[in-house]
């Protein structure tokens, strides 16, 4: 890819207030958007997420109504809502383990230091009181990557906070899952009549943003 293709897609890119309705995303395209999702980084590489992929149109409908009801949740080709980890558990960080040492053919006592790390960190330090707070910066990560990834496919999107997660977490079932809403994103196609594709992006200028020391 040239350093030129890169720009044009992040000056392409918008947050999509009115899809086409009439205008799907390709299986093809929208699976390599979900495997965007499934290999974003996360601290320690415990991928403390879930993505929900609504296709239930009544669902659907009925998200809508605890989201303010936004045009994108119903209109939009693809509705995914990131839900993240609201605790993290010893058995939790034993199944990762013991899926690394399998995925790399080591035996599992190899990572203990890791594991010390972890359950340092995360299990008995400060930080296992506010997991929920942490997978949600987490998954923002997942969310910025699945963002570009769309923008390179040429397929529309946009990210979405205006939402109810109690409400969401009720409707996907997600209470007492160990899992919360935290955001979602919506992929589609414009509508040509979504007057911001024609906006002038506001950006603040490099030296604005940039500190270099």
């Amino acid at each position: 890819m040239e350093v030129n293709e890169l720009l044009e897609s992040l000056s392409w890119r918008y947050a999509v207030k009115k899809f086409d309705p009439t205008k799907k995303v390709p299986d093809e395209k929208f699976e390599a958007i979900e495997e965007s999702l499934r290999m974003s980084p996360s601290s320690y590489g415990l991928q403390p997420w879930q993505f929900v992929v609504v296709k239930d149109e009544e669902l659907r409908k009925k998200l809508q109504e605890v989201s303010f009801r936004q045009p994108q949740v119903v209109d939009a080709s693809h509705y995914v809502v990131l839900a993240v980890k609201d605790r993290l558990l010893m058995e939790d960080v034993e199944e990762y383990l013991n899926f690394i040492a399998k995925t790399r053919g080591i035996d599992v006592s190899v990572l203990d230091g890791f594991r010390k790390s972890i359950v340092g960190d995360m299990i008995e330090g400060p930080r296992a009181a506010m997991v929920n707070y942490w997978a949600t910066h987490q998954v923002y990560i997942a969310m910025g990557f699945a963002m570009e990834a769309a923008a390179l496919l040429r397929v529309d999107c946009c990210p979405m906070e205006g939402l109810i997660p109690g409400e969401y977490d009720k409707l996907l079932g997600l209470v007492g899952s160990g899992y919360r809403t935290a955001a979602a994103i919506a992929f589609g196609y414009r509508s040509p009549e979504c007057k911001l594709q024609s906006a002038q992006k506001i950006r603040y200028p490099k030296d604005r943003v940039f500190k270099y020391l």
